[in-house]
């Protein structure tokens, strides 16, 4: 299971990022853990678009667990419609 930090901002976007990475290359079912997450920026909600792309692209499994409402609320605010959310995002 890949857990977010309560903070995902552009202060440690890339280093979560290196993790990620590191992570799916080792793992075929990704399992996201977004619960922690209580501040996320507009880096990391793209960092978190990139994530997903990522997991999709090399053909694995994700399952977004815990989800962070905080999350959601972000990106709805944002205006962000991107298709390939939507199975994670059904509200």
């Amino acid at each position: 299971m890949f857990i977010l930090p309560t903070e995902l901002t552009i202060a440690n976007v890339d280093e979560y990022q290196s993790l990620f990475l590191e992570f799916v290359a080792s793992h075929n079912d990704i399992t996201l853990d977004t619960s922690r997450v209580s501040l996320i920026d507009t880096v990391g909600i793209q960092l978190l678009l990139t994530m997903v792309s990522h997991v999709v692209t090399q053909k694995k499994t994700l399952i977004w667990q815990n989800q962070s409402s905080i999350i959601e609320q972000s990106i709805r605010a944002l205006g962000i419609d991107e298709p390939i959310l939507a199975p994670y995002f059904n509200s």
